[in-house]
């Protein structure tokens, strides 16, 4: 691969060192904090938060829902992790959603949920969010807060810069972190022909704009830099999506210094519509490749994983006007573009300035064909000076991340230096800065990646606590930071920690998702082949060492509450159906000594779990979801008997010899 050779500078540590920027230093944190912070953050009892809060879970896999501007948990949801609390990756109706092409993976890393979009607004329908470990993206339903669909992505290692909406979330675009030999080629060579046999791959997934599903529509192979984060154009740059990428060197061992040797890297500029044009005219290349489709059905309360085998691939150095690299300094981070779909404003981590690109200047280098050098000889690289709206002058030390707040205004968050830093789009002038406790990754502005953000509030998604909450250990909970952006300074409201890493956070008005809540799921439209509708028809079925229990729940008892008949070597399959129609009536189902989870069952729905006994006796379940006055009540027993025991199936409910 041939590409414009950069000119080499010091590195960039050392410029960073000797910068003479000033508010490098965070300032005090009594000097931030808004007067008035308590009033503003407080949400009286019986009140709603004005604003959801999705957080990423970072290395727990999961999201977290969070009202703002209280900072109050609502609900961690469960996406590529196990979670026992409420036995989503232990029922058998949800195990499927964990399946994968490696097999069953119980974990991932969760970086960057993304609200599904219409007109360029959030729409409060959807969310999405990247596995990155274990390159997946999954869809939450937004009206039942339930992970409904996981789509692995194949060709991809390490799917960090994913999972990024079009405009109409037409399609959601991920692409590969580290390059690596595609999946139908033979990837057993030496690391160290990285240059020669490593691709990168960009995925498109179709999504269906009214139900949601998702499919992967095509992926292009790119060179083998490391791609980081993208966002779409909104506008009159709705065709095309940006990434970020580094190591341009194409280093393959010590990143750290091996890829920073340039002092520009590149704002990879994609048509997507070019290429949906392209795959639409059959010039797609079908090549193998296995990847699961994993999706949950509301109405069976049941999830299904089908391997996929293939997928459309376009080569962007074989069809011209496909793909542009703009320069841009230095190991670039993040890409956000302005509500307006005219200027992206990237961060180069090493970087001292932050540089804004124009769309408008963009199209016009194009179309001069004013380049710079070319990749792999064909790939053009345009000149810097060309695309360039501005340079935002020394914001800061290490520059992340931008959103918008719809007036103007660009919020970054400087990781080296632990601030964000407010600067004015069209002029580029820094207005204010405020520290940030410590380390902000990304930050998040209500609607501040969309075409119309709310603004408002702004939280600071912090990689270090330190002493900002009573020790607990070596290991300290993660920060956030609440900050009002209301005022012409920014003042900070609220600090609270979070579940795993904070990564990224997307914040939407709660009106867009109150509208659609389910409260509960009607019975009547529960197909889950193991439903129990009424207590009446509640039993338990031998067939072999395969025991079936139809079993129900409401308040307060289980049905039935005495089983005997069960044998050591059996495998027991307990199907829990709440027959509640009320909101907020869940009930639970655990099995003392079961190498499981507990089951947590919606009013409505049937959940299913897989017990092997392991001891001769008796064995007490109950409902662990404190339901009722009589909650303690809600119980049963197992009687587990040695293996060719004859004793028969037998179950029962209100046999009771102390009232007869």
């Amino acid at each position: 691969m041939k590409f414009l050779s950069y000119k080499l500078l010091v590195p960039a540590l050392a410029i960073l060192a000797g910068s003479t920027i000033s508010g490098c230093k965070p300032g005090k944190a009594g000097s931030s904090v808004d007067a008035d912070a308590a009033q503003k953050v407080y949400v009286a009892p019986g009140k709603y938060d004005e604003v959801y809060a999705f957080l990423s879970g970072g290395f727990s896999g999961q999201v977290a829902a969070y009202g703002i501007p209280s900072g109050r948990l609502l609900k961690v949801i469960p996406v590529f992790s196990q979670n026992a609390e409420n036995g989503y990756g232990y029922s058998e109706e949800t195990k499927p959603m964990l399946n994968t092409s490696h097999g069953f993976v119980p974990w991932d890393d969760s970086h960057h949920p993304e609200l599904s979009k219409t007109n360029g607004e959030d729409d409060g329908r959807w969310l999405f969010i990247n596995g990155n470990n274990t390159p997946r993206i999954a869809r939450i339903n937004l009206a039942t807060f339930k992970t409904v669909e996981i789509l692995e992505l194949p060709n991809i290692g390490g799917n960090h810069a994913s999972p990024f909406c079009t405009e109409n979330t037409e399609y959601v675009v991920g692409n590969t972190r580290f390059s690596e030999p595609l999946d139908n080629s033979n990837g057993d060579v030496p690391i160290n022909s990285y240059k020669k046999n490593f691709k990168g791959a960009v995925s498109f997934v179709k999504v269906d704009k009214d139900k949601g599903a998702m499919n992967l529509a095509f992926q292009l192979i790119v060179p083998p830099f490391n791609y980081d984060l993208a966002h779409a154009g909104k506008g009159p740059s709705h065709d095309w999506i940006f990434f970020t990428c580094y190591n341009t060197e194409q280093a393959n061992t010590l990143l750290e210094v091996n890829a920073s040797q340039r002092d520009k890297d590149f704002i990879m500029a994609v048509n997507w519509k070019k290429a949906e044009e392209l795959i639409a005219a059959g010039k797609g290349t079908k090549i193998t490749a296995k990847y699961a489709h994993n999706v949950y059905n509301e109405n069976t309360h049941t999830a299904t994983s089908v391997m996929e085998t293939g997928t459309q691939t376009l080569d962007v150095t074989k069809f011209p006007g496909l793909v542009y690299y703009l320069p841009c300094p230095k190991s670039p981070h993040g890409v956000d573009v302005t509500p307006d779909g005219e200027y992206m404003a990237a961060s180069g981590k090493l970087a001292a300035v932050i540089p804004v690109f124009s769309f408008k200047k963009m199209l016009a280098a194009i179309d001069k064909k004013q380049y710079d050098g070319m990749i792999d000889g064909v790939l053009p690289v345009l000149k810097y000076e060309d695309v360039l709206h501005g340079e935002v002058k020394k914001p800061g030390l290490g520059p992340l991340h931008t959103e918008f707040d719809g007036k103007g205004y660009a919020y970054t968050t400087m990781f080296v230096s632990s601030e964000v830093v407010k600067w004015k789009i069209d002029n580029l002038e820094i207005i204010d800065r405020i520290p940030s406790y410590y380390s902000p990754g990304h930050l998040s502005v209500v609607g501040g990646d969309s075409k119309k953000p709310f603004g408002k509030y702004l939280l600071s998604l912090n990689k270090i606590t330190k002493d900002r909450y009573l020790p607990t250990g070596p290991e300290l909970a993660q920060a956030c930071q609440l900050i009002d952006i209301t005022g012409n300074k920014m003042k900070l409201l609220l600090d609270f920690p979070t579940i795993g890493e904070p990564h990224y956070a997307q914040m939407i008005p709660a009106e867009k998702i109150l509208k659609n809540q389910v409260k509960f799921f009607k019975l009547e439209e529960n197909k889950n082949a193991y439903a129990t509708k009424s207590e009446k028809d509640t039993k338990v079925v031998r067939n072999g060492n395969r025991v079936d229990v139809y079993m129900t729940a409401i308040r307060s008892h289980l049905a039935p509450d005495n089983i005997e008949g069960i044998k050591i070597g059996d495998e027991v399959y307990v199907h829990v159906t709440n027959l509640e129609q009320d909101w907020d009536v869940p009930h639970g189902f655990a099995i003392k000594g079961a190498n499981n989870a507990e089951l947590l069952i919606m009013p409505g729905e049937t959940c299913t779990l897989k017990w092997t006994p392991g001891l001769v006796g008796i064995v007490p379940y109950y409902c662990t979801d404190f339901c009722s006055a009589l909650h303690q009540e809600m119980q049963g027993y197992f009687r587990v008997s040695p293996a060719g025991s004859n004793v028969p199936v037998k179950f029962s409910i209100g046999e009771n010899p102390v009232t007869q």
